[in-house]
């Protein structure tokens, strides 16, 4: 009982989360995604950050948009279905495809084909061609498979 209640908080402060994100900084957040609240987010420039449907964010992911040396301010595209872990850097003006997994603690410096896993400093491409279902999840999952994990979830 506690743990339904504790995962229906965790999805309702999701929702708000998203709905702050797209309306307060006017950043782009597909639906169903989660970010983790010790996820760093750039506000410098926050309308370009870009993250696609069903994507996770987890805990020590830095998203940047600007660059202050350059003095340049672009935007950072996540596709949808990806997984990002913890620690991951994902650098200004870098567009990750649908479909992906970076590795915990990859620095993202250059774009991310679809359907590929990266890791690594610099992240190079481990693996092509991989299926993933909502959050990354390794598979065909489908959103309406989804139940079985809701409980599964980080802070």
């Amino acid at each position: 009982m506690l743990a339904k209640i504790r995962t229906r908080l965790y999805i309702a402060r999701q929702g708000f989360t998203r709905a702050y994100l797209t309306h307060v900084w006017g950043m782009t957040i597909g639906e169903g995604v989660r970010i983790s609240r010790k996820a760093n987010l750039d506000y410098t420039h926050p309308k370009g950050v870009h993250i696609g449907d069903f994507t996770i964010v987890t805990p020590g992911v830095h998203i940047f948009t600007h660059d202050f040396v350059k003095r340049e301010h672009v935007s950072t595209h996540i596709g949808s279905n990806c997984f990002i872990g913890a620690g991951a850097i994902i650098l200004p003006g870098v567009t990750i495809g649908d479909h992906c997994v970076i590795a915990a603690g990859s620095v993202v410096t250059q774009d991310v084909p679809a359907r590929s896993l990266v890791g690594g400093n610099p992240a190079k491409v481990l693996k092509s061609g991989i299926k993933t279902g909502p959050y990354g999840i390794m598979g065909n999952l489908q959103p309406h498979e989804l139940a079985k994990f809701e409980g599964d979830h980080e802070g």
